[in-house]
């Protein structure tokens, strides 16, 4: 039996998005979608991490 209540859901970590930390300037870059129905929060020097434009190649 399938559930028709079920959506999919949307990865909030796209790959390539990149967080900056503003004290330090630490850098993540996502390589992987995890796929999380909420997104995730990236913390250093003890402040969450800002998300940062992605530029196309």
């Amino acid at each position: 039996m399938v559930n028709k209540g079920t959506k999919q859901v949307k990865a909030k970590n796209k790959k390539g998005t990149t967080y900056e930390c503003r004290v330090c300037g630490y850098r993540i870059i996502v390589d992987e979608g995890c796929g999380c129905a909420e997104e995730h929060v990236f913390v250093c020097c003890g402040q969450p991490m800002k998300k940062k434009r992605t530029v196309a190649k």
